[in-house]
């Protein structure tokens, strides 16, 4: 495996954290009110080995200018709602959309606002959803948003994510492989959702890439940039202005600060290729991104920096002068772009299944050098990463180490037989056994492919 210079936890140590057995163990409660006894309290928000319990409430009319807003330009704005977590209430909490290619299908019964929204932002590639399922679209929960000091085991946030699968397993597992791979990760759990009253459904909520996950899986300072859905890595100047609705930053955002994004954007777009082969070091951790560029190809996500989502966060350590991609949003890993599930199409669907010993149905491979795979961008980072043979010799080699320590080493199937595992034996009301298993087939396949 690469040696970066991004920290890592050992296999025991990581597998320990997602499963919430050392890392949340003993995370209490703050500033909640319990209408029951909050006997998960100490496992912690993020403790795989449960279905954790979520219940939502809001006033419709708080709900349907939200989505009337969106529909018409594609904000995404905040409203209060009362969360309840395992029994632990948190009155005026923040809830707002969140997501770009799980919201293109978007409709609204009886709104004609969809329409000109959706021409514009394209078709979904898990179909649609509906806003008379609340329970069923992605959501960003903020605890503290209008009640300062609200917090669950330490978390402030977390997302409820989409996912084309039914059970979210392959999003599940590919959050836990990622972090195996020494790459910084989110993690994940297992979700009972309410909302309004409504029928309780399965999803899956992470961790959102803000100031606790940046000081937790960074440390040293510096500062998280988030690509945004309808940009891309092309320099634009040196105007701050320019990257508006382009990159958004992410931590310490009451000091903005661009600048080191834009030199980066500048040397990648504009740096020679001799100069790119050099001096690409000095401004990334390429061993890092190797072993990103590999994983994501290992897991058949279709959705990563090069795909139509522009998926990607960069990180900017400041004593280093140097960036690191981070990965974000793996609900299409495992070839999940090949069915509906929840978040994407309400009637189901299944994954797709590797048709031969490289490629999933729909997807494709990422190391020819021009980037991009059905229906997504070529990204210039990836671009001329690829084009390089001393940079593509890395990426070779982090793929094989990977496929041996994720994948042969027997790892990956045991991190996908615990989750399912839960499901099972807690779930099965929501996602049936049968479901699970052959979802966990289907992922299992990619790991001997």
């Amino acid at each position: 495996m690469l040696d970066h210079k991004l920290s890592r936890r050992s296999f025991g140590a990581a597998l320990a954290g997602a499963f919430g057995v050392a890392v949340l163990a003993g995370c209490g409660i703050q500033s909640g009110s319990s209408g029951k006894a909050a006997s998960t309290a100490g496992s912690g928000l993020f403790d795989a080995t449960l279905v954790h319990d979520i219940d939502v409430m809001f006033e419709q009319s708080d709900y349907d200018t939200v989505i009337d807003a969106f529909l018409k330009d594609g904000d995404k704005n905040w409203i209060e709602a009362d969360v309840t977590i395992d029994g632990t209430t948190f009155e005026k909490a923040g809830l707002r959309l969140k997501g770009n290619s799980s919201l293109k299908g978007l409709t609204k019964s009886g709104s004609t606002a969809t329409t000109g929204t959706q021409q514009q932002r394209g078709g979904g590639p898990g179909g649609s959803v509906s806003a008379e399922n609340p329970q069923d679209l992605p959501w960003l929960v903020r605890l503290d948003k209008f009640t300062a000091g609200q917090a669950y085991g330490g978390y402030t946030e977390f997302v409820v994510r989409s996912n084309t699968t039914k059970s979210a397993l392959n999003e599940a597992v590919a959050l836990e492989l990622l972090g195996l791979a020494g790459l910084a990760t989110q993690r994940s759990a297992s979700t009972r959702l309410k909302v309004n009253g409504g029928d309780q459904v399965l999803r899956l909520i992470v961790e959102n890439l803000g100031d606790k996950w940046d000081s937790d899986n960074f440390g040293a300072a510096g500062i998280l940039y988030k690509a945004e859905s309808g940009g891309d890595y092309s320099y634009r100047g040196e105007g701050a202005e320019s990257y508006q609705d382009v990159f958004d930053q992410e931590t310490d955002s009451g000091n903005p600060n661009l600048v080191p994004l834009i030199a980066f954007l500048k040397f990648i777009n504009q740096a020679e290729d001799a100069a790119f082969t050099s001096d690409l070091g000095s401004h990334l951790d390429v061993s890092a991104f190797a072993t990103y560029l590999a994983f994501q190809e290992l897991v058949k996500n279709s959705d990563d920096i090069d795909g139509p989502g522009n998926n990607s966060y960069l990180r900017y350590t400041t004593a280093e002068d140097q960036f690191t991609v981070v990965a974000w949003d793996h609900n299409l890993a495992f070839g999940g772009m090949g069915g509906g599930g929840r978040g994407g199409n309400p009637g189901g669907g299944q994954m797709q299944p590797p048709t031969d010993g490289n490629a999933p149905a729909g997807g494709g491979q990422r190391n020819g050098g021009g980037g991009g795979r059905p229906g997504g961008r070529s990204n210039i980072l990836v671009q001329r990463f690829n084009a390089d043979t001393t940079f593509k010799a890395a990426y070779d080699k982090a793929l094989t180490d990977l496929k041996a320590s994720l994948y042969t080493s027997g790892k990956a199937t045991e991190i996908l037989q615990k989750r399912a595992a839960v499901l099972t034996a807690h779930a099965s009301d929501l996602v049936p056994a049968d479901t699970v298993t052959s979802e966990s087939d289907t992922i299992k396949a990619y790991f001997t492919a």
